[in-house]
């Protein structure tokens, strides 16, 4: 399974290279007040990819900070009620046997 793994990483890495050497173009970036940037396709395509996925990180961060309070609250009510749980069994009514009567 390692091993079709790395084929998929290294075909995906060659696609990727080809399409930069491909696409080695100068844009022109137009900015506010008249500036602009002249740089390559693929340069900024990878800062938009960044920033997407900075983006999505960043996103995802404050709900997977929720989950980790809650699961750390959850353990602690856990940890409480097998603190407080009896330690020894308590009898049900089927085990309880009435006195006898003579």
């Amino acid at each position: 399974m390692r091993v079709v793994m790395w084929i998929i990483r290294l075909l995906l890495f060659f696609l990727l290279f080809g399409f930069a050497v491909k696409n080695d173009h100068l844009v022109s970036l137009h900015f506010f007040f008249g500036s602009s940037w002249q740089l390559p396709l693929v340069f900024v395509i990878l800062v938009a990819f960044t920033a997407g996925a900075l983006l999505g990180v960043t996103a995802t961060f404050g709900s997977l900070l929720r989950q980790r309070r809650e699961i750390g609250r959850l353990r602690r009510q856990l940890e409480r009620a097998a603190r407080d749980r009896p330690t020894h069994p308590v009898p049900s009514t089927a085990e309880v046997q009435a006195p006898e009567t003579f």
